[in-house]
């Protein structure tokens, strides 16, 4: 019998999404749902690693049940018309967990997290720098998770010889979601999870033992990696409910490239999420960035690896959440939006938003967030402004140099992603950029991605140009900015930054 549903696991930075997705790739059902964040030091961040599967379980169950509510009939019958399920995961988080019981020894470390900068600090002072940017393509930085690893080995005690004995298992969300789903059985990643560990050489596509001794990290510890696009198992039945073939794993954002059909060598996407992050499409053979780009793996699809120049941005959307939330400047993402409209400018206000270092192209670990050129004119829609502005800036300031990187400019930029919606700072995008911003109809292109390797391993669709015809194109922003008024807008930009890098002291 011929399958009738996708479903694509999002599980982000700051909560867990599930979307059911019918044969041309519509949303059918999309259900999401927050969980804690925990930041026990300045620059520390921690997620419960039971409480982030719980959550991603939770909503997977509910779109299965809300699919057969609709189609008036049992669980059982929708989860046998489900032709595969795909994960995407927030990157580089990491957790650590007992192979016997499946119980975490300490909670998630996440990406954003900056507890492991002197461990980083020693590895530069080390010169270590080309070491690992030859073999793993990225900048060293507490962002990626092999220091991770390394701080829970040294810091809890007997964990590094637990380790040693096999006892202890390692992953990214990835698989954690996986080990989890199929009750304990399958411990694996795909290929570009593995890339943004920090121990995995995108030139060999393994794990790097040079790297793992350096680092005095057990082999044994770390998953079986795999193509992004392949069967790894079945959900088991006593922890879903159902049974069905786990058959996509892959990074959020190397997802969302997939999502958003960038199938081409020289295309290029931004995705709008927690983070920004933009990716461009170098095909099969890996550039080597000149200015402090990140390379890393697109995608492991039959046996074949892409590449992609990537520009990472630390804090993206999640500065919207920080008005929300912390400052309680506003109550919602779209009331940042309207009081963002209503003025016409942030009146020469700048928010710098480094609240966990600086990421591409700075990649300083100790900078640090700053709003800069207050006058008493400035108000609240100023600050929301210079907010939805910062994260412009930020996106610029990578594209710049993929430009340079490539020397030509890109034709246009596709961007997805929960900020995206934002009218004000896709218009801001364009004109810093000079650039035509492509918004798609469908923004979850993460959730998207995922659902089309998914698809794509079972045969439930046939090909890319089957998945090209599935995207379509929501609004175009065209560039309407002034000459005069970019570079003014650039330059105050690059004033702002250099009142925010190397604001903390190093800690050694």
């Amino acid at each position: 019998m011929e399958k009738k549903f996708i479903i694509a696991l999002d599980q982000g930075t700051t909560s867990s999404r599930a979307i059911i997705y019918n044969r041309n790739a519509q949303p059918l059902f999309a259900r999401s749902r927050e969980f804690t964040q925990y930041y026990p030091k300045p620059g520390w961040v921690e997620h419960d690693a039971e409480e982030l599967f719980q959550s991603q379980l939770d909503v997977l169950k509910e779109i299965v049940e809300l699919t057969a509510q609709d189609n008036e009939c049992s669980v059982e019958e929708i989860a046998n018309n489900i032709a595969a399920l795909g994960i995407t995961n927030q990157r580089e988080s990491i957790v650590l967990w007992e192979k016997s019981s499946g119980k975490p020894v300490y909670h998630a470390i996440v990406w954003q997290c900056r507890r492991t900068s002197a461990i980083c600090d020693k590895l530069i002072a080390e010169q270590k720098t080309e070491f690992f940017r030859s073999k793993t393509g990225l900048i060293i930085d507490a962002y990626f998770s092999a220091t991770k690893i390394v701080w829970l080995l040294e810091n809890l005690e007997g964990l590094r010889k637990r380790a040693e004995n096999a006892e202890i298992l390692a992953g990214t969300i990835d698989t954690w979601l996986i080990w989890k789903l199929s009750g304990g059985k399958t411990h694996v990643t795909d290929v570009t999870n593995a890339s943004r560990t920090m121990l995995f050489n995108i030139h060999t596509i393994q794990w790097d033992e040079e790297i793992l001794k350096l680092l005095n990290i057990p082999r044994c510890i770390l998953p079986e990696v795999k193509d992004s696009s392949a069967i790894y198992c079945k959900t088991s039945k006593s922890v879903c409910g159902f049974e069905v073939p786990i058959s996509s794993a892959i990074g959020d954002q190397q997802a969302a490239l997939y999502g958003q059909a960038c199938f081409e060598e020289g295309t290029a996407k931004n995705t709008y999420g927690t983070g920004c992050f933009l990716l461009l499409n170098t095909g099969e053979k890996p550039i080597v960035s000149k200015h402090n780009l990140l390379t890393t793996i697109a995608l492991g699809f039959n046996g074949k690896i892409t590449y992609a120049l990537e520009g990472s941005v630390f804090m993206g959307g999640a500065i919207i959440k920080w008005l929300r939330d912390e400052l309680e400047l506003i109550t919602t993402a779209h009331e940042c939006d309207m009081l963002a409209e209503s003025v016409d400018d942030a009146n020469g206000s700048y928010l710098v938003p480094a609240f966990t270092g600086l990421a591409s192209p700075y990649w300083d670990m100790y900078a640090r967030g700053t709003i800069v050129g207050l006058t008493r004119g400035v108000k609240k829609a100023h600050i929301c402004r210079a907010a939805l502005e910062g994260i412009a800036f930020q996106v610029k300031d990578v594209i710049d140099c993929m430009i340079k990187d490539l020397g030509k400019s890109l034709e246009y930029l596709k961007v997805d992603g929960g900020a995206s919606v934002s009218n004000v700072m896709m218009q801001f995008q364009a004109d810093l950029l000079k650039t035509p911003v492509i918004r798609p109809q469908n923004i979850e292109t993460t959730a998207l991605g995922a659902a089309f390797l998914a698809g794509l391993a079972v045969g439930f669709w046939k090909s890319t140009e089957e998945l090209k015809a599935c995207w379509k194109a929501q609004k175009i922003f065209e560039p309407v900015m002034s000459d005069k008024k970019r570079e003014e807008s650039c330059n105050g930009w690059k004033k702002a930054v250099s009142r925010a890098l190397d604001w903390e002291e190093v800690k050694q």
